[in-house]
């Protein structure tokens, strides 16, 4: 039988996925989570073959918690399954080590069979998602400009997020400046509102 550990913040769409999956003859699903921060510690109790993760949760993304799994479970594959199916995710899941990259629309046989396809050691991506990424290219903003960006959330001041990231004012500014040019944005909050929807955050 193939392990399957759930993490899923919407109580129903993580019901029906166990549901389904647990009719499939192979599979037997032994964990579910509905936070990303309790991820990896319930993979370590419940040893799965196979992590299904959503990006968006609460606690810890989806993608981070991936590099989580990788550098702590990692006889555990895992299979991103999200219904934001943008280009910078794919990059960054692929980076954090996920072994797939799936949107929620497809139908659960095609989830089942990809499941099965990660576990035998394939790579299994969404092909219009693939051909995307390769267009968009890789993120321009650096590890810095991201924590800057998402540190300006709620309407956070310079001082904020200098005191957050542990930085000069001077030096979140630059950052702040960097990422608004990169993205074309006209202010922080545009450059943050842009960098999410290419997935780059």
């Amino acid at each position: 039988m193939i392990r399957v550990l759930l993490a899923e913040d919407q109580n129903m769409m993580r019901g029906a996925l166990a549901l389904l999956l647990g009719m499939e003859r192979d599979m037997e699903v032994v964990a579910q989570v509905s936070a990303g921060d309790t991820i990896v510690s319930t993979a370590l109790t419940a040893r799965p073959d196979v992590a299904l993760l959503d990006i968006e949760l609460p606690g810890r993304s989806g993608l981070d918690a991936a590099a989580d799994l990788r550098d702590e479970v990692p006889d555990c594959r895992v299979l991103i399954l999200t219904t934001f199916g943008r280009p910078g995710y794919l990059r960054r899941a692929m980076e954090a080590g996920a072994a797939g990259f799936l949107v929620k629309d497809g139908p659960v046989e095609e989830l089942a069979e990809a499941i099965r396809r990660v576990l035998g050691g394939e790579t299994v991506v969404d092909p219009v998602l693939a051909a995307a990424a390769l267009s968009a290219g890789p993120s321009p903003l650096t590890a810095r400009e991201r924590d800057a960006l998402n540190a300006s959330v709620d309407g956070a001041t310079v001082a904020d997020i200098a005191a957050k990231l542990h930085l000069s004012e001077s030096t979140v500014r630059n950052y702040l400046s960097s990422a608004i040019g990169k993205t074309r944005t006209r202010n922080r909050m545009e450059a943050m509102r842009e960098a999410r929807q290419q997935g780059w955050l």
